[in-house]
């Protein structure tokens, strides 16, 4: 008999599933567990990571990477062209997400999880060969557009978990996501130029030492090997049913018939006429924007000298300072989020979370005053702090988003979202980059001298978003009768 229990939110109705339909079958498995999905959880995570790391280990070796090219004729203007080998991935991955969601939608998350897990095997490892700043733009970019796995992956870990552990599995993502936007220049940092570092152990006419920047690449493409051929087992989500079988059922089912009509219109056209939707993914870019601004211009700033108003660190400092941050977002997100998400809401949290980052920001130029211990111990306090709220945000927009539309658009729907978001990630490099530059070479003035103006500027797009939270911006999708799966 033919199911459509995903397609009808009726909790009298008992579900009915496909034989051999993968989606039905995840849903059945959903149904009779009882405990914690530590295997699906470990399955979303190391996704996630392998996409997240490549993204942001170039951080702390890019300002070195760059100067290596010899194309900056000033010191202060590296962090400029810096900017635009960040944003590259993005315009990549901002003109094909929609597509990699449509094809989600039609095919499965399986084979898209798969091709965007192999895109970052190949194309990591050639930008860690690049020989000139061309051929850094172009790795970068093939990167981005070839691996559209994030839009599909929040669909997919919508399906995978059960309604209550729905906080969780999203939580999953952002975390993921943040500790690879952590760990991977962490990485970055304690790994490039070995030659340098470790010449007891790399001499400088080795594979590594004519390529400084290529053993971070290397070490994450083989993460990224690994997480390919594990992928192979996972199960798929999307529901496969046969159009006579549910017309069939749709005979049967008080309302089947109206839900078929709407899954037959899952053009983009319907998505963006999607306020509840188009709201949260506008918010959702707003603070992706920041934080990836965040990102791109911490690790300038912490190698920047003193005398510019920087920290002076090496890439190894920066590393050090990013995996504490890490290990303090993993423990928050993992214990206190879903507690916070099931008593406040998603979005409640993400605006108490965004207040709460502007007067941190704020502190971080006086932060470079300090010195010796206090230095170490209020930067690694604040770059903790400044991650957890800036995931806790990200995660709320992810429950939004995919509480907003139905199955069989939420790959498009993801797909729209990264699109939006990664044009605002491509401009967020390349202006924070800038924008630092700028900031460096007015040390002098009255008005938010040196790096006070970056993170004022860094503030203002913060309040923006805390601000886009309220109505009548953002709105959330009505309640359906008999369901508490937009319950926020």
């Amino acid at each position: 008999m033919a199911s459509i229990n995903d397609e009808v939110d009726d909790p009298l109705l008992e579900p009915v599933y496909h034989e051999n339909c993968p989606g039905c079958k995840v849903d059945r498995q959903k149904r009779i567990q009882t405990g914690l999905p530590i295997k699906e959880l470990v399955f979303i995570w190391i996704i996630v990571l392998c996409v997240a790391l490549p993204i942001s280990s170039l951080f702390p070796f890019l300002y070195f990477m760059v100067r290596d090219f010899n194309i900056a004729e000033k010191e202060e203007d590296i962090s400029y062209y810096a900017g635009f080998v960040g944003s590259s991935y993005m315009i990549g991955r901002a003109l094909t997400s929609v597509f990699w969601g449509v094809v989600a939608d039609r095919y499965g998350r399986k084979p898209v999880i798969l091709l965007g897990t192999s895109t970052v095997v190949i194309f990591n490892t050639l930008f860690g060969f690049s020989v000139n700043y061309r051929m850094a733009i172009i790795t970068r970019f093939l990167l981005g557009f070839l691996n559209g796995l994030l839009g599909p992956i929040k669909a997919y870990a919508s399906e995978l978990f059960p309604e209550r552990h729905q906080a969780l599995g999203l939580s999953s993502i952002s975390t993921s996501w943040g500790i690879g936007l952590i760990f991977g220049p962490a990485l970055g940092g304690f790994l490039a130029q070995p030659a340098e570092k470790f010449p007891s152990l790399v001499s400088s006419d080795s594979l590594f030492g004519r390529f400084p920047y290529l053993l971070p690449c290397l070490c994450i493409s083989i993460f990224a090997f690994v997480v390919t051929i594990a992928a192979f087992w996972l199960p798929e989500t999307l529901h496969f049913h046969k159009t006579d079988e549910l017309e069939s059922a749709s005979d049967h089912i008080p309302g089947a018939e109206k839900k078929l009509d709407e899954k037959k219109d899952s053009t983009l056209i319907s998505l963006l006429k999607n306020w509840p939707l188009m709201s949260s993914i506008i918010v959702y870019c707003v603070f992706s924007l920041h934080n990836m601004a965040y990102s791109e211009i911490f690790s300038l700033w912490a190698e920047t000298p003193k005398s510019l108003g920087g920290l002076n660190f090496s890439t190894d400092d920066v590393g050090t300072v990013l995996s504490i941050t890490g290990v303090g977002l993993l423990l928050f997100q993992t214990s206190l989020y879903p507690f916070a998400e099931r008593m406040f809401g998603p979005v409640v949290v993400a605006r108490i979370s965004g207040v709460l980052t502007i007067p941190v920001l704020t502190a971080y130029p006086y932060i470079a005053l300090l010195s010796g211990f206090m230095l170490t111990f209020t930067l690694n306090f604040a770059s903790i702090l400044k991650n957890v709220l800036s995931v806790s945000i990200i995660t709320g927009t992810f429950i939004l988003q995919n509480n907003a539309v139905e199955q069989h658009q939420r790959g498009a729907a993801n797909g729209i979202s990264m699109t939006l978001q990664s044009i605002c990630k491509a401009i967020a490099p390349a202006c924070g980059g800038t924008l630092l530059s700028w900031s460096l070479k007015r040390k002098n003035t009255t008005f938010l001298p040196g790096v006070h103006m970056i993170f004022f500027i860094l503030n203002v797009i913060e309040g923006l978003g805390v601000l886009l939270t309220f109505k009548p911006f953002l709105s959330k999708r009505p309640l359906l009768v008999g369901s508490t799966r937009n319950r926020v």
